[in-house]
């Protein structure tokens, strides 16, 4: 990714989906995490964990307080606003009652390497994975790898998306979105699958777990602005789709606003520890 001042989400987009996001995330992760830190990653002093693009904070305020104490979060992105905004909302307490601290750190995290991560205890993000390239995953990986440290990547999307009721524009949408999300040598829905087999080849155990949003009448704001991102990103990718998607559009928000749609938008979590695991595991 290349630097600039201009944030890849606007905040208000953020603060609309991080319940949806919280929903989603794949809590069955958690265990197998717990374990690695209380075991082969107990390490004095507490966590010190690493947020990759955090956007407003809602990783932490999520993760926090689901893993014990002490914590140290070091917070990265692009843009000083959300930094400051993530690290004034970050918890507290964690889930024993102990204490966080917060750094953060406005990185290209394009150029993220080992030594950046030097000390973590875990490196984590949300929503990251699709917006890189191979070379930016595999750099990413890389860098993990080097820190020997368990890595927890969320809410990535799949490329699958349900919607009720079925329209018949829906399949070619979703088809233009997904192309919209690979331009640009971007890994879009094919970024889990990339990553997973990166963190295996460095000799990591891999599980992934579906995310899904689950959107319906009660979030109807964040599915009307879905909406018009899913569907004004797949006119961008092919301008003839322009009057059809016109009158799609404004039927799904007339059904969005009467209650009456239902969104699955699909995700992964993927979840990579350090070497094999005496419990076992694997690609999941």
């Amino acid at each position: 990714m290349s630097t600039t001042d201009v944030p890849l989400y606007q905040p208000e987009w953020l603060e609309l989906r991080e319940d949806a996001d919280a929903a989603a995330r794949a809590p069955e992760l958690l265990d197998p995490l717990r374990a690695w830190l209380a075991g082969p990653g107990l390490r004095p002093g507490g966590l010190t964990v690493h947020d990759l693009g955090c956007g407003t904070g809602s990783m932490g305020r999520w993760l926090a307080p689901r893993l014990p104490g002490p914590q140290h979060w070091v917070l990265y992105d692009r843009d000083p606003a959300l930094l400051g905004r993530a690290a004034a909302q970050t918890p507290s307490t964690t889930a024993d009652g102990s204490g966080v601290t917060v750094l953060t750190r406005r990185a290209d995290l394009g150029r993220l390497i080992a030594d950046d991560l030097a000390g973590a205890s875990l490196v984590t993000a949300s929503a990251l994975l699709d917006v890189l390239t191979r070379d930016e995953v595999n750099a990413l990986v890389a860098a993990c790898a080097g820190a020997e440290c368990p890595v927890l990547l969320a809410l990535s999307v799949a490329g699958r998306v349900e919607l009720a009721p079925a329209d018949p524009l829906d399949a070619e949408i979703a088809e233009a979105f997904n192309a919209h999300q690979r331009r640009g040598g971007l890994l879009g829905p094919d970024a889990v699958t990339v990553a997973s087999e990166a963190f295996a080849e460095r000799g990591a155990t891999v599980r992934v777990h579906s995310s899904p949003w689950r959107l319906g009448a009660g979030e109807s704001a964040l599915t009307a602005q879905w909406l018009r991102g899913w569907v004004g990103a797949a006119v961008e990718q092919r301008p003839e789709l322009a009057p059809r998607a016109e009158a799609y559009l404004e039927r799904r928000l007339a059904q969005c606003a009467a209650g009456e749609l239902r969104v699955v938008v699909h995700h992964s979590d993927l979840l990579a520890l350090p070497g094999p695991l005496p419990y076992g595991g694997g690609v999941s």
